[in-house]
Protein backbone atom coordinates (compact mmCIF):
# COMPACT_ATOMS: atom_id res chain seq x y z
CA UNK A 1 0.00 0.00 0.00
CA UNK A 2 1.42 3.40 -0.96
CA UNK A 3 1.85 5.77 1.98
CA UNK A 4 0.76 9.23 0.81
CA UNK A 5 1.68 10.80 4.17
CA UNK A 6 -1.79 12.26 4.66
CA UNK A 7 -1.88 13.99 1.27
CA UNK A 8 -4.22 11.39 -0.25
CA UNK A 9 -7.57 13.19 0.32
CA UNK A 10 -6.30 16.49 -1.10
CA UNK A 11 -4.82 14.78 -4.17
CA UNK A 12 -8.10 12.90 -4.67
CA UNK A 13 -9.91 16.25 -4.54
CA UNK A 14 -7.43 17.54 -7.11
CA UNK A 15 -8.26 14.58 -9.36
CA UNK A 16 -11.97 15.49 -9.20
CA UNK A 17 -11.06 19.08 -10.08
CA UNK A 18 -9.00 17.85 -13.04
CA UNK A 19 -11.99 15.89 -14.36
CA UNK A 20 -14.23 18.95 -13.98
CA UNK A 21 -11.77 21.12 -15.90
CA UNK A 22 -11.50 18.51 -18.65
CA UNK A 23 -15.26 18.03 -19.10
CA UNK A 24 -16.12 21.74 -19.05
CA UNK A 25 -13.24 22.48 -21.43
CA UNK A 26 -14.51 19.74 -23.75
CA UNK A 27 -18.01 21.25 -23.74
CA UNK A 28 -16.65 24.70 -24.61
CA UNK A 29 -14.35 23.23 -27.27
CA UNK A 30 -17.20 21.33 -28.93
CA UNK A 31 -19.38 24.46 -29.06
CA UNK A 32 -16.57 26.62 -30.44
CA UNK A 33 -15.53 23.87 -32.84
CA UNK A 34 -19.01 23.45 -34.24
CA UNK A 35 -19.46 27.21 -34.65
CA UNK A 36 -15.99 27.53 -36.18
CA UNK A 37 -16.63 24.75 -38.67
CA UNK A 38 -19.98 26.22 -39.74
CA UNK A 39 -18.34 29.64 -40.11
CA UNK A 40 -15.52 28.24 -42.29
CA UNK A 41 -18.07 26.46 -44.49
CA UNK A 42 -20.41 29.45 -44.76
CA UNK A 43 -20.59 31.77 -47.73
CA UNK A 44 -20.12 34.79 -45.45
CA UNK A 45 -16.58 36.05 -46.09
CA UNK A 46 -16.31 37.84 -42.75
CA UNK A 47 -17.30 34.76 -40.74
CA UNK A 48 -14.96 32.62 -42.81
CA UNK A 49 -12.09 35.06 -42.21
CA UNK A 50 -12.68 35.20 -38.44
CA UNK A 51 -12.85 31.41 -38.19
CA UNK A 52 -9.72 30.99 -40.32
CA UNK A 53 -7.77 33.47 -38.20
CA UNK A 54 -8.99 31.72 -35.05
CA UNK A 55 -7.89 28.25 -36.10
CA UNK A 56 -4.61 29.48 -37.60
CA UNK A 57 -3.49 31.59 -34.64
CA UNK A 58 -4.59 29.20 -31.90
CA UNK A 59 -2.98 26.17 -33.52
CA UNK A 60 0.26 28.13 -34.00
CA UNK A 61 0.74 29.37 -30.42
CA UNK A 62 1.93 27.00 -27.64
CA UNK A 63 -0.74 26.01 -25.11
CA UNK A 64 1.31 27.21 -22.15
CA UNK A 65 1.79 30.67 -23.67
CA UNK A 66 -1.95 30.99 -24.26
CA UNK A 67 -2.66 29.84 -20.70
CA UNK A 68 -0.42 32.55 -19.26
CA UNK A 69 -1.71 35.20 -21.65
CA UNK A 70 -5.36 34.59 -20.81
CA UNK A 71 -4.81 34.31 -17.06
CA UNK A 72 -2.40 37.20 -16.51
CA UNK A 73 -3.11 39.31 -19.59
CA UNK A 74 -6.85 38.76 -19.33
CA UNK A 75 -6.87 39.87 -15.70
CA UNK A 76 -4.96 43.04 -16.57
CA UNK A 77 -7.39 43.76 -19.40
CA UNK A 78 -10.38 43.28 -17.08
CA UNK A 79 -8.79 45.64 -14.56
CA UNK A 80 -8.35 48.29 -17.25
CA UNK A 81 -11.99 47.89 -18.31
CA UNK A 82 -13.06 48.24 -14.66
CA UNK A 83 -10.98 51.42 -14.27
CA UNK A 84 -12.45 52.86 -17.47
CA UNK A 85 -16.01 52.15 -16.33
CA UNK A 86 -15.31 53.79 -12.98
CA UNK A 87 -13.70 56.87 -14.50
CA UNK A 88 -16.29 57.28 -17.27
CA UNK A 89 -19.57 56.19 -15.69
CA UNK A 90 -18.65 56.02 -11.99
CA UNK A 91 -19.41 52.27 -12.02
CA UNK A 92 -17.42 50.47 -9.39
CA UNK A 93 -17.08 47.04 -11.00
CA UNK A 94 -14.40 44.48 -10.13
CA UNK A 95 -13.91 41.53 -12.47
CA UNK A 96 -11.73 38.68 -11.29
CA UNK A 97 -10.63 35.76 -13.46
CA UNK A 98 -9.91 32.87 -11.11
CA UNK A 99 -7.66 29.94 -11.94
CA UNK A 100 -10.47 27.49 -12.62
CA UNK A 101 -12.29 29.77 -15.07
CA UNK A 102 -9.02 30.72 -16.80
CA UNK A 103 -8.07 27.06 -17.16
CA UNK A 104 -11.42 26.03 -18.62
CA UNK A 105 -11.60 28.99 -21.00
CA UNK A 106 -8.01 28.56 -22.20
CA UNK A 107 -8.18 24.81 -22.81
CA UNK A 108 -11.64 25.07 -24.37
CA UNK A 109 -10.52 27.96 -26.57
CA UNK A 110 -7.40 26.10 -27.72
CA UNK A 111 -9.12 22.84 -28.54
CA UNK A 112 -12.08 24.62 -30.12
CA UNK A 113 -9.71 25.40 -33.00
CA UNK A 114 -8.77 21.73 -33.42
CA UNK A 115 -12.41 20.66 -33.11
CA UNK A 116 -13.35 23.20 -35.79
CA UNK A 117 -11.02 21.56 -38.31
CA UNK A 118 -12.29 18.11 -37.33
CA UNK A 119 -15.92 19.14 -37.74
CA UNK A 120 -15.18 20.97 -41.00
CA UNK A 121 -13.67 17.88 -42.59
CA UNK A 122 -16.52 15.73 -41.27
CA UNK A 123 -19.19 18.03 -42.69
CA UNK A 124 -17.49 18.00 -46.07
CA UNK A 125 -17.55 14.18 -46.03
CA UNK A 126 -21.36 14.06 -45.88
CA UNK A 127 -22.89 13.12 -49.23
CA UNK A 128 -24.38 16.32 -50.65
CA UNK A 129 -26.96 14.32 -52.58
CA UNK A 130 -28.63 13.30 -49.32
CA UNK A 131 -28.90 16.93 -48.28
CA UNK A 132 -30.55 17.75 -51.62
CA UNK A 133 -32.91 14.82 -51.06
CA UNK A 134 -33.86 16.31 -47.70
CA UNK A 135 -34.69 19.62 -49.37
CA UNK A 136 -36.72 17.75 -51.99
CA UNK A 137 -38.78 16.10 -49.23
CA UNK A 138 -39.55 19.53 -47.82
CA UNK A 139 -37.44 19.17 -44.69
CA UNK A 140 -36.42 22.35 -42.89
CA UNK A 141 -32.74 23.27 -42.55
CA UNK A 142 -32.85 22.28 -38.86
CA UNK A 143 -34.34 18.86 -39.65
CA UNK A 144 -31.78 18.28 -42.41
CA UNK A 145 -29.00 19.13 -39.95
CA UNK A 146 -30.44 16.96 -37.15
CA UNK A 147 -31.58 13.96 -39.20
CA UNK A 148 -29.06 13.84 -42.07
CA UNK A 149 -25.96 15.97 -41.55
CA UNK A 150 -25.23 15.55 -37.85
CA UNK A 151 -25.41 11.72 -37.59
CA UNK A 152 -23.25 11.21 -40.68
CA UNK A 153 -20.89 14.02 -39.72
CA UNK A 154 -20.33 12.41 -36.32
CA UNK A 155 -19.40 9.11 -37.97
CA UNK A 156 -16.57 10.87 -39.80
CA UNK A 157 -15.65 13.18 -36.91
CA UNK A 158 -15.43 10.67 -34.05
CA UNK A 159 -11.84 9.47 -34.70
CA UNK A 160 -10.59 13.08 -34.71
CA UNK A 161 -12.74 14.06 -31.74
CA UNK A 162 -11.44 11.06 -29.81
CA UNK A 163 -7.85 12.07 -30.44
CA UNK A 164 -8.54 15.70 -29.48
CA UNK A 165 -10.18 14.60 -26.24
CA UNK A 166 -7.21 12.42 -25.29
CA UNK A 167 -4.81 15.32 -25.84
CA UNK A 168 -7.15 17.74 -24.04
CA UNK A 169 -7.30 15.43 -21.04
CA UNK A 170 -3.51 15.48 -20.69
CA UNK A 171 -3.36 19.23 -21.34
CA UNK A 172 -5.31 19.84 -18.11
CA UNK A 173 -1.98 19.35 -16.31
CA UNK A 174 -1.02 22.84 -17.53
CA UNK A 175 -3.53 24.51 -15.18
CA UNK A 176 -1.07 23.82 -12.36
CA UNK A 177 1.20 26.61 -13.66
CA UNK A 178 -1.46 29.27 -12.97
CA UNK A 179 -1.99 28.11 -9.40
CA UNK A 180 -5.04 25.88 -9.74
CA UNK A 181 -4.94 23.13 -7.11
CA UNK A 182 -5.34 20.21 -9.50
CA UNK A 183 -3.85 16.80 -8.76
CA UNK A 184 -0.60 17.59 -10.61
CA UNK A 185 0.08 20.70 -8.52
CA UNK A 186 -0.91 19.03 -5.25
CA UNK A 187 1.17 15.94 -5.99
CA UNK A 188 4.17 18.10 -6.93
CA UNK A 189 3.92 20.08 -3.71
CA UNK A 190 3.58 16.90 -1.66
CA UNK A 191 6.57 15.34 -3.44
CA UNK A 192 8.71 18.38 -2.66
CA UNK A 193 7.58 18.38 0.97
CA UNK A 194 8.56 14.76 1.69
CA UNK A 195 11.19 14.34 -1.06
CA UNK A 196 9.41 11.31 -2.58
CA UNK A 197 8.46 12.21 -6.19
CA UNK A 198 7.63 8.68 -7.30
CA UNK A 199 5.27 8.17 -4.36
CA UNK A 200 2.99 10.96 -5.57
CA UNK A 201 3.59 11.36 -9.30
CA UNK A 202 3.18 7.69 -10.21
CA UNK A 203 -0.39 7.58 -8.80
CA UNK A 204 -1.15 10.78 -10.78
CA UNK A 205 0.11 9.08 -13.93
CA UNK A 206 -2.09 6.10 -13.05
CA UNK A 207 -5.15 8.35 -12.74
CA UNK A 208 -4.50 9.81 -16.20
CA UNK A 209 -4.06 6.32 -17.63
CA UNK A 210 -7.32 5.19 -16.01
CA UNK A 211 -9.20 8.21 -17.40
CA UNK A 212 -7.72 7.53 -20.83
CA UNK A 213 -8.76 3.86 -20.70
CA UNK A 214 -12.32 4.74 -19.66
CA UNK A 215 -12.47 7.38 -22.40
CA UNK A 216 -11.30 4.90 -25.04
CA UNK A 217 -13.96 2.39 -23.97
CA UNK A 218 -16.71 5.03 -24.09
CA UNK A 219 -15.57 6.44 -27.44
CA UNK A 220 -15.47 2.95 -28.95
CA UNK A 221 -19.11 2.50 -27.91
CA UNK A 222 -19.94 5.79 -29.63
CA UNK A 223 -18.16 4.73 -32.81
CA UNK A 224 -20.11 1.47 -32.86
CA UNK A 225 -23.35 3.41 -32.42
CA UNK A 226 -22.72 5.92 -35.20
CA UNK A 227 -21.29 3.26 -37.53
CA UNK A 228 -24.05 0.72 -36.88
CA UNK A 229 -25.76 1.09 -40.26
CA UNK A 230 -22.49 1.23 -42.16
CA UNK A 231 -21.12 -1.86 -40.43
CA UNK A 232 -24.32 -3.76 -41.13
CA UNK A 233 -24.23 -2.73 -44.76
CA UNK A 234 -20.58 -3.77 -45.07
CA UNK A 235 -21.25 -7.15 -43.47
CA UNK A 236 -24.12 -7.73 -45.84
Amino acid sequence: MIDLHGYGPSIFGGAILTIEVALLSLLLALILGLLGALAKLSSNKLLKLIATLYTTIIRGVPDLVLMLLIFFGGQMMMNEVSDWLYETYDWDVFININEFVAGVITIGFIFGAYMAETFRGAFQSVDHGQIEAGHAYGMSRWHIFRRIMFPQMMRHALPGLSNNWMVLLKTTALVSVIGLADMVRLASEAAKAVHEPFTFLLPVAGVYLALTAISEWFLKRLEIKFNAGVLTGSAA
